[in-house]
């Protein structure tokens, strides 16, 4: 953390009217810390960023700014909260090798986590059944072996991953734990949905962000907070993706970063193994267990635990009312008619299996009416 008045200062500067990030991080290329750059002079500063912001740049902070500080320096200055800007030894090297890296970083919890190995699993927000478990278990034996998880927060294959690395870590205090970088200030937690694990992970792990207290959800923050998703992270997995997909951002950012890239294959008919398909076929490393992504990274730094439980369904005996439906119905989708007819079951008795199978959570049903096994 910096001193209160060179705080001021690095927020000063994020805070300019006109001066964005890649400007600040010009100016700062130039001379150095934000104070030299608010005791420059007029001329100088006019050579690098124009008229207009250098006398904006030479004004005195407004009120909104001076407000905005005021509100930071008491945010952190409660021990779990951290502001860590470009010139601090806390910050994560990982980010300086990207080339955008925010001049600001908020976080909350356990800061150290930034600079210690990770990998990124993301997926879609509207992920299946097996998505969701295949997310869980394998954040929790990556963790479990001392990678820290890092995720966005979001609905579906992020949450997973989060919860699984939390698992781990209940199991084993020397597990990886989990990262959630977020797209709005660190003070805001967004979706709502996920206040309960917010507040586990600002406990255990750590929230990130690079955007001001008080900044709301907006759209075109998701996107640009992807590139620390992946700056931070050794690789990224993306579990579930279609093909128009904000995991498919991530996995290009990756790429442009030189982080590996691993993806789950899927149903060759799911439309959220397309974006995984995708991957591979452009050199993503197809893994069907953690020890794939472990083995590819050679990475060994504790041994290779199970997964923790979590919660996926003993598989039924083959005496089971509903076996017959579970061996007919398999991993790739199926509509009812076609599961009748292979089952020779009336449709009355085939419905109140597939209930029972969902209910006891070895099948799933996905858009449009379709049933898919669930591993």
């Amino acid at each position: 953390m910096p001193a209160p008045d060179d705080l001021a200062d690095w927020l000063r500067l994020e805070q300019t009217p006109g001066v964005g990030a890649e400007t600040a991080r010009k100016l700062l290329s130039i001379f150095g810390l934000p104070h030299n750059i608010f005791n420059s002079s007029l001329s100088a500063l006019q050579e690098i960023t124009g008229s207009r912001i250098a006398h904006i740049l030479l004004d005195p902070p407004s009120d909104a700014i001076t407000a905005q500080i005021a509100r930071t320096r008491e945010w952190a200055a409660h021990s779990e909260n951290h502001v860590c800007t470009l010139a601090d030894t806390s910050y994560p090297k990982a980010l300086l090798e990207i080339h955008d890296p925010p001049i600001l970083l908020y976080a909350k919890g356990r800061i150290k986590l930034l600079s210690q190995p990770s990998l990124a699993v993301v997926g879609s927000r509207n992920a299946s059944a097996q998505g969701i478990s295949n997310a869980e278990q394998f954040a929790a034996t990556l963790s479990a072996s001392g990678l820290t998880i890092i995720s966005g927060l979001a609905l579906g294959i992020d949450t997973a991953a989060h919860q699984g690395a939390l698992q781990a870590l209940s199991h084993d205090p020397q597990a990886g734990s989990t990262i959630a970088v977020i797209g709005t200030g660190a003070d805001i937690v967004y979706p709502a949905r996920n206040r309960a694990l917010a507040h586990q992970i600002a406990e255990h792990g750590c929230i990130l962000s690079e955007y001001p207290l008080g900044m709301p959800a907006i759209a075109s923050n998701f996107p640009r907070r992807n590139r620390i998703i992946s700056g931070l992270a050794r690789g990224v997995l993306v579990v579930e993706a279609a093909l128009q997909s904000g995991s498919l951002i991530t996995a290009r950012m990756a790429a442009e970063q030189g982080r590996d890239m691993f993806a789950i294959p899927g149903s060759i008919h799911s439309p959220l193994a397309k974006g995984c398909h995708l991957l591979i076929k452009q050199g993503a490393k197809l893994v069907e267990s953690a020890q794939d992504i472990l083995e590819e990274l050679e990475y060994a730094s504790a041994p290779v635990q199970a997964a923790t439980d979590t919660g996926t369904a003993i598989a039924p005996a083959d005496d089971a009312p509903y076996a017959q439906v579970l061996q007919h119905m398999g991993y790739d989708a199926v509509d009812v008619d076609t599961l009748g007819q292979r089952c020779q079951l009336d449709m009355a008795e085939l419905h109140a299996h597939l209930l029972a199978l969902e209910l006891d959570g070895h099948a799933e049903i996905l858009p449009g009416g379709l049933y898919r096994r669930v591993a």
